[in-house]
């Protein structure tokens, strides 16, 4: 006997797409978007920059290698939604602990596959990023987009998946301090910047810059996250304050946030960047790295006129800036992940970078 589909989603165009449901019962409005990575599901559920969003798989099997302790990029995933192709319920994976369906159950993390996610994400990409509902397939398309129409997204995410409080992650024989900016932080960045010497500071989103001077860093890290940047007006004032007096490293939010407090402009992007397998050209160097992305929004390439910001990176998908340099304030930003695990590593020379600007400037 066939089983009968019990979940679907609506989107704000109409448009329906029925499945069975996994995870966590319920339903749930999300913003709708598509990661084109073949692995590494687990990092994209944990990953605080898909706070409220639901994301649709490109790849067809999702579930195959379970969940493993170690591989978490937060502790608390906050993923808005996971739709799939076709969803593993037992995987074969000896770090395996859990299934990822159990996870999301834990957490309260809706799950669909049994939809056609190819005909989905081109829908995505013709007609953009917009909202979604995921829902019982019984309910009414009137009431599910009468549901959307009076369901405002949340502009509050980085507030909630930000830490609470100043946390301290320790190297081996560490020769240089980071204080980092969390505005939704991966932890494989705190793993890269400690397996280069560095202790990391953790300090919260809305931390002042007189806190993160009394703290004594070599340098300051401004972290991933989730939503638009300008949203997030107390970060910007908090990077004038600190430029210039410290080496300055953003990565994706942080890389955004950086520019604006330059003077630049951001703006949404139609359908993101999500996937590990984009092409940038480094301007320094006229490398090309193969990148790890993850974002909604991009800085204005006409708005870093007047700017002292250097462009230093560009997609060679749609020719946005993906990095971003001041020289003279020792600060620079990228829009990729030079951390992603798994995924690509050609841009790991950017914490090598950083590295480099904090001893030459705690040797001045």
């Amino acid at each position: 006997m066939v089983p009968q589909k019990n979940k679907k989603i609506i989107l704000e165009n109409g448009s329906e797409y029925c499945g069975f449901g996994f995870g966590a019962p319920g339903s749930k409005v999300v913003e709708i978007v598509f990661n084109t990575s073949m692995v590494g599901y687990q990092e994209i559920l944990s990953d605080p920059s898909y706070t409220d969003q639901g994301v649709v798989m490109t790849y067809p099997l999702i579930g195959n290698y379970g969940m493993a302790d170690e591989d978490y990029e937060t502790r608390i995933p906050t993923i808005g939604a996971l739709i799939v192709r076709e969803y593993n319920d037992e995987p074969s994976n000896f770090r395996s602990t859990k299934t990822l369906g159990a996870v999301m159950e834990q957490y309260g993390i809706v799950g669909l596959y049994g939809i056609d996610t190819r005909k989905l994400t081109r829908e995505i990409r013709d007609f953009g990023s917009c909202k979604a509902l995921i829902t019982s397939a019984d309910l009414p398309l009137a009431e599910g987009m009468d549901i959307l129409q009076n369901t405002a997204l949340p502009t509050d995410q980085v507030s909630r998946v930000s830490r609470k409080q100043i946390e301290r992650y320790r190297a081996v024989n560490p020769r240089l301090h980071v204080v980092a900016i969390d505005c939704g932080m991966k932890q494989n960045i705190v793993r890269s910047l400690n397996a280069r010497g560095c202790h990391v500071t953790v300090v919260p989103w809305n931390t002042p810059a007189e806190t993160v001077e009394s703290l004594y860093p070599d340098g300051v890290f401004l972290s991933n996250g989730p939503g638009d940047p300008t949203d997030v007006p107390e970060v910007i004032e908090t990077i004038r304050a600190l430029r210039g007096k410290y080496p300055i490293f953003g990565i994706c939010l942080g890389h955004q946030l950086l520019s604006l407090a330059y003077g630049a402009k951001t703006y949404k992007l139609k359908f993101g960047h999500r996937g590990g397998n984009h092409p940038v050209r480094n301007l320094l160097t006229d490398r090309v790295e193969i990148t790890s992305q993850n974002h909604s929004y991009a800085v204005d390439t006409d708005s870093l006129a007047g700017t002292p910001l250097q462009v230093t990176h560009i997609n060679l998908l749609d020719n946005t800036v993906e990095g971003v340099a001041c020289d003279k304030d020792k600060a620079f930003g990228v829009q990729y992940h030079p951390e992603s695990a798994p995924g690509p590593q050609d841009s790991a020379y950017l914490f090598d970078r950083f590295i480099r600007l904090m001893e030459e400037t705690s040797h001045a």
